[in-house]
């Protein structure tokens, strides 16, 4: 299975925006699923945003309106667009590819720090 490196992590103060982005040794667009995970200390691995290859998208309600998620076949990426953050969002964030929804079997990166402070 391919390997995922997320980049574009940081620190930021609330309101602000980041750009993740996840790259392959192999093409994104051949994971019929692929998403974004985050976890907070002490908390378990949450589901952000996730995407098919048909495009699909789905959200966490937290994120809804403020988060956006997005192949670019181009540069050969999976993006997540995060505006208006909030302390809460920080975290570390996670890719992940697989060909089932859940991502039982997907590829994971190592993570990238996201956080909001002030």
């Amino acid at each position: 299975q391919g390997q995922l490196v997320e980049s574009g992590g940081g620190s930021v103060q609330p309101g602000g925006s980041l750009r993740l982005s996840c790259t392959s040794s192999r093409i994104i667009f051949s994971f019929a699923f692929m998403g974004w995970y985050r976890q907070a200390p002490g908390k378990q691995r949450d589901l952000v945003a996730s995407t098919t290859r048909g495009g699909f998208t789905n959200y966490a309600d937290s994120v809804k309106g403020r988060f956006t998620i997005s192949r670019d076949s181009v540069k050969n990426t999976l993006n997540l667009q995060m505006n208006s953050l909030k302390p809460e969002d920080t975290a570390v964030y996670y890719c992940v590819g697989g060909y089932t929804s859940d991502f039982r079997d997907g590829s994971w990166g190592q993570g990238t720090q996201v956080t909001v402070s002030s």
